[in-house]
């Protein structure tokens, strides 16, 4: 993951000159503006970074740190240092002048490309450049050093700098794996073309060069990074080496408001997904833990994270640490600091859409916004419609960071893999987009039971349906492309012509078999969901047919834009190149007769050798036949090739014209683009309903394969009745050996609310307790579930505290951990939220732990009311079910002792021998049998025969003070 400050000190984010007076006439409000201001640019990184080098140039007057992606730029001093160090480095300063190239060695003089690079480096010090020198990319300087090393090629002194080098048809393969590496990558074109350049006056010139594009991991969109080399590629495997794009690749822009008076922190977040049109938006309060911001970027998964420099310490160390298993990488600090502005007309629906949102969101679409017009990206976030709030409490269930990561629900606690995880067991999708969906699905779980019951409607039928209509739906979702990402590249005028037809034709071919299915899906499927998706796609994706049928099906596959369009009506200037390219060369084979009379050659034709056409090949024995004026172009020991003054002059001509009808295709590609993109929001929300579909289809195999049942989901009550449940995860794990034990689950909301439960360790306690919470989330997503039987009251949200452990970089000792975590769910649970607290207060081993432990249950029993599964291993805290009879259970999971105490006067007492049952059974465990892991563990007998007698004596002298304390009592 990246992590970007961006530099924004005199960054403004406008709508209009005419909305900055109040918010009421439309503008945006003086805190906003002053917001926005807080992007300044910060010389400190704020994560670790893969470089260790020397950061000692300077810009400006200012200090400047760059990433690896950069490169310090200094002039080589001579050819022994060129060879002692690492290779030439680039110079900050200009190329030397010609007074003093002249007392240097003539290798230390800069060629012409090596004083263009080091231009373009200097506008672009925190990228790779691969510059294009013609039939392959180069690298330079320090840039070749890391690709050399990156990409395991070989890396050499070419005159002043070191260099190495890629061809130019690999270079998708190769950008990819410099980005996948945490770099950012410029790819840089040569501008100009041959035939033109040598009509022109710069003709001695070098090549004009201009960076034509910058990739980064939430950037990866463009025809140069495109995986689609041949139409099959993709699905042959014949791709292989190349790195596919991550499941989800958000850049992510996060501002922060401090309310002195309120002493409240509000955090304003925008996610963007540059290569699927994904916009996401979040405003909320947060506390110090900043658990709220850990829950949304864990949920956002992002690949680079855009802050302000004033970015509080708490939120700072939170980034800096990383959230999840894949936000480890570099800092990646941009450099511009410009004005920008947002081109919204005064009372356009844009406007007012963006003037809607909370002051903390508005700062970061403006900073977004800038920096992806570095990547020609900005385009999605300049349409409202593509905007979704990531949380609302009206629509999903809430899901904590705390929640995510202890039911592991996104990713197993193991090794941080999805495998193990409940997104594993539910993920059965065909097709990308439809993977990101169900993940969506899973961590937002619904709180509507409409929808709900939609859901559970569709995979119901899907299930029990026989209906061959469905398995031929099912089959179309197979061996797809990437329609969302592709669609999203046309969008963006970035898409190749192979990645344009391998896109549209699916879609127009989705379209016609969808369509031609529509009076059996009319008549034989009867979800409400199901019909909607399924009449609703085919009228969505006819715009791609038109498209389709203007291409030629070998032009778009082999990327021949010169014969892409089969009709040219409607493209007039393409239409007329074509005549005068056609005019040139009856004029070039009218020329053959003029020749033939010449040579007295009646039968002579022109010829072509290596790339150079009409060639008048003649015998070296009839050379004096060749007119004086004639030029030579090649010759061999017998034959020598000409040229006469017309065809120089017509050949030149015609060069000339190819070279600007290839300039004509590319722009008229890009205005093709462009229609096409017009029915981008057309395209994509159809893509959502094959999404969707894939994401049924799923959760009915799942549900088939499990023998799951389909729970009562009902949103008056607050219940939890769940018979024969299982884990999920671990029911998956254990294969079809059936030695999972179901268990039953019973909480009334009026009634029994809270379970307390005990047992011996590894007895099952904490898988049991994250098996309810898992069966809540997927009955609240509309999925079937794992039990036999279900009815379930809708919960507005999961909360867990489970695990012992410490965070040392925010200063907190286990115990705090556990507090601060306590007093979270205390602020956010409401009565119809579930509660799992496991193990509150052993983060201390002294009373103070039971005594938090037994004041925070009770509270939750008392005032919260809130369904409630703790477990524990005090025992005092079992009293509560005396105290509340009526809303409190005592429970834990049964075991068998297989032998009992065995006491020798020498050797003192052993522990006992445990057969775990994992079985939930009614009352309290009188104690937690923790010698018995000591045992599995491997420790030594000696120790556990002591251990063992020790707790025998604590436990007798509880025992009798106990009984002390109810004589006296008594």
């Amino acid at each position: 993951m990246y992590l970007v400050t961006f530099p924004l000190s005199s960054t403004i984010f406008l709508l209009s000159s005419e909305t900055t007076s109040n918010r009421a006439a439309g503008g945006l409000c003086s805190s906003t503006l002053e917001r926005l201001k807080g992007f300044t640019c910060s010389s400190e990184p704020i994560a670790g970074r893969h470089d260790t080098r020397k950061e000692d140039e300077k810009t400006d007057g200012a200090s400047s740190k760059i990433c690896d992606q950069g490169s310090s730029m200094r002039p080589p001093r001579d050819v022994t240092d060129q060879h002692r160090g690492a290779g030439a480095r680039f110079a900050e300063l200009s190329p030397p002048s010609d007074s003093n190239a002249a007392s240097r060695r003539s290798k230390s003089v800069y060629t012409p490309l090596e004083q263009q690079v080091i231009q373009l480096k200097q506008q672009h010090k925190d990228a790779l450049l691969a510059v294009e020198c013609g039939y392959k990319y180069r690298f330079f300087g320090e840039d070749a050093e890391i690709a050399a090393k990156e990409l395991n090629i070989f890396c050499h002194l070419d005159h002043n700098f070191m260099t190495c080098s890629i061809p130019t048809h690999r270079l998708f393969v190769h950008v990819r794996r410099l980005v996948s590496h945490g770099h950012k990558v410029g790819v840089v074109k040569q501008t100009e073309t041959s035939a033109i350049k040598a009509s022109g006056t710069n003709k001695n010139a070098l090549f004009t060069r201009q960076l034509s594009a910058l990739y980064t991991k939430s950037t990866l969109v463009g025809e140069d990074v495109n995986p689609v080399c041949r139409m099959g590629d993709v699905e042959d495997g014949a791709c292989g080496d190349v790195v596919s794009d991550p499941p989800e690749s958000f850049l992510l822009c996060i501002s922060e408001n401090w309310d002195k008076l309120k002493k409240q922190l509000t955090v304003g977040l925008v996610a963007v997904q540059p290569s699927t049109g994904d916009v996401l938006l979040d405003c909320f309060p947060d506390g110090p833990s900043r658990s709220e911001v850990e829950g949304r970027v864990l949920k956002i998964n992002p690949v680079e994270i855009l802050v302000p420099s004033d970015l509080s310490e708490q939120t700072h160390r939170l980034l800096a640490l990383g959230v999840g298993p894949v936000t480890h990488g570099c800092v990646f600090i941009c450099r511009k600091c410009v004005m920008f502005v947002c081109l919204c007309p005064p009372g356009s629906r844009s406007l007012s859409t963006v003037v809607s949102l909370e002051s903390p969101v508005i700062c970061c679409l403006g900073p977004l916004i800038q920096y992806l017009q570095e990547f020609n990206l900005e385009r999605v976030l300049r349409s409202e419609s593509s905007f979704r709030r990531l949380s609302c409490a009206s629509e999903g269930m809430t899901l904590s960071a705390a929640t995510l990561r202890n039911l592991e629900i996104l990713n197993n606690q193991t090794d941080g893999g999805v495998k193990g995880s409940l997104l594993w067991v539910l993920d059965h999708t065909r097709t990308p987009f439809g993977r990101r969906l169900m993940r969506k699905w899973v961590s937002q779980p619904l709180t509507d039971p409409q929808y709900i019951s939609e859901r559970q409607d569709a995979v119901q039928e899907l299930l029990q349906s026989h209906s061959l209509t469905l398995n031929s739906v099912r089959s179309l979702l197979s061996h797809l492309p990437d329609l969302e990402r592709g669609v999203c590249s046309i969008y963006h005028k970035k898409s190749s012509t192979q990645e344009f037809y391998l896109i549209s034709g699916s879609l127009s071919r989705l379209g016609l078999e969808l369509q031609a299915l529509l009076p059996a899906i009319q008549s034989q499927i009867s979800s409400a969901l199901l019909r909607g998706l399924l009449l609703d796609t085919p009228d969505l994706l006819a715009p791609a047919h038109s498209f389709l049928k203007v291409l030629n099906e070998k032009a778009a596959k082999s990327g021949n834009k010169t014969e892409l369009f089969s009709d040219l009506s409607g493209f007039p200037v393409l239409q007329e190149r074509r005549e005068q390219i056609q005019s040139v060369l009856n004029e070039i084979m009218n020329h053959r007769k003029e020749i033939r009379l010449t040579l007295k050659a009646p039968a002579l034709d022109y010829t072509s050798v290596s790339g150079l056409e009409f060639l008048i090949e003649v015998k070296n024995s009839l050379s004096s036949t060749v007119p004086a004026d004639w030029v030579k172009i090649s010759s061999t020991k017998a034959v020598s090739r000409y040229h006469s003054p017309f065809l120089v002059e017509r050949y030149k001509k015609l060069l000339q014209l190819r070279e600007q009808l290839l300039l004509d295709c590319q722009r008229e590609w890009t205005n093709f683009l462009d229609q096409f993109g017009e029915h981008y929001h057309t395209m994509k929300r159809a893509i959502s309903h094959l999404a969707t579909m894939d994401c049924l289809f799923s959760l009915a195999e799942v549900a088939k394969q499990g023998d799951y049942c389909r729970p009562e989901v009902c949103e008056s009550q607050r219940r939890i009745l769940i018979t024969d449940g299982r884990h999920p995860a671990i029911d998956l794990l254990m294969g079809e050996h059936n030695q999972f034990v179901p268990n039953l689950t019973e909480l009334q909301g009026d009634g029994r609310r809270t379970m307390i439960i005990t047992g011996p360790n590894m007895g099952g306690k904490s898988s049991y307790i994250r098996q309810v919470a898992l069966i809540c989330v997927m009955a609240q997503m509309g999925s079937y579930i794992p039990a036999s039987e279900a009815r379930l009251g809708i919960l507005d949200g999961i909360y867990t505290r489970m695990g012992a452990s410490d965070n040392i970089y925010k200063g907190r000792s286990t115990f705090m951990e556990e507090l601060t975590e306590a007093s979270e769910i205390i602020s956010c649970a409401t009565e119809r939220s579930l509660v799992i607290l496991d193990e509150l207060g052993r983060g201390t081993s002294t009373h103070d732990g039971i005594a938090i432990a037994y004041a925070t249950l009770e509270y939750f029993i008392r005032d919260v009311k809130a369904l409630t599964l703790f477990v524990t291993h005090y025992p005092p805290l079992c009293e509560l079910e005396r105290a509340y009879p009526e809303h409190v259970s005592n429970y834990h999971m049964a075991f068998l002792l297989n032998e009992p105490d065995v006491t020798d006067d020498a050797d003192g007492t052993f522990p006992e021998f445990i057969t775990f049952l994992y079985q939930l059974t009614e009352g309290a465990a009188g104690r937690s049998y923790g010698l018995n892991v000591a045992r599995l563990a491997d420790i030594p007998d000696s120790i556990l025969h002591t251990a063992a007698r020790k707790a025998r004596e604590l436990e007798n002298l509880v025992n009798t003070r106990r009984y002390n304390e109810h004589t006296v009592t008594s």
